[in-house]
């Protein structure tokens, strides 16, 4: 039961961290920037430089005379509510950018649009999330068990001869022990006599 209450809280924090990362990668983009969504501001220039990715969120903040509206190309270049398909007006509008492509964006209220008061941007699929490889460091690869001499590197067996000119090396003669003294066979001699003394003595009692 233990185990499979672990099992239900590891998988919980697993679907946790998916839910969360997405979420920190995305860019929250302020239209227009300090200027927001107002007339006077130049949004051609100001989407320069900037990558519009999905999941990130275009935030339209404005006033009371100033709406949102999604658009189609066609109803950005002629400033035409009809062709708009959603319509915003709540003073900070959040619009997460679901889909690639480009989108459109405009203001209905008259004559904003023709004052240049339209937005388009040009979305682009999310980066995947690739693992960096380990940097290898140039060297000599570390030799393995039975792998070939390096090219230029006579092979070392046992029983090879040393290189000319190389003095050898005498080997010092194994010296055999010294043969017992004679006073090492009478301290023996004394210890065999006692040994079969306390023998006997054994034997008789």
């Amino acid at each position: 039961m233990a185990m499979n209450g672990f099992s239900k809280m590891a998988a919980t924090a697993i679907l946790l961290v998916l839910a969360i990362v997405p979420a920190a990668m995305a860019v929250n983009h302020t239209v227009g920037g300090a200027e927001e969504w107002s007339s006077g501001v130049d949004y051609t220039d100001w989407v320069k430089g900037k990558t519009f990715r999905v999941g990130d969120i275009l935030e339209f903040k404005y006033g009371s005379s100033h709406a949102v509206d999604v658009t189609t190309k066609a109803g950005y270049d002629n400033c035409d509510t009809s062709e708009s398909t959603a319509n915003h007006f709540d003073g900070d509008t959040k619009i997460e950018l679901k889909t690639a492509g480009t989108k459109y964006y405009i203001c209905p209220t008259p004559g904003h649009c023709q004052n240049g008061m339209k937005l388009t941007v040009t979305v682009v699929a999310a980066s995947p999330a690739t693992p960096t490889p380990p940097s290898s460091t140039p060297g000599t690869p570390p030799s393995t068990p039975g792998s070939p001499p390096a090219a230029g590197t006579p092979p070392s067996t046992p029983d090879s001869p040393p290189p000319a000119g190389t003095p050898a090396t005498p080997t010092p003669p194994t010296s055999s022990p010294p043969p017992p003294s004679g006073a090492s066979k009478g301290v023996m001699s004394y210890v065999l006599v006692g040994v079969s003394m306390v023998l006997g003595y054994g034997l008789w009692m």
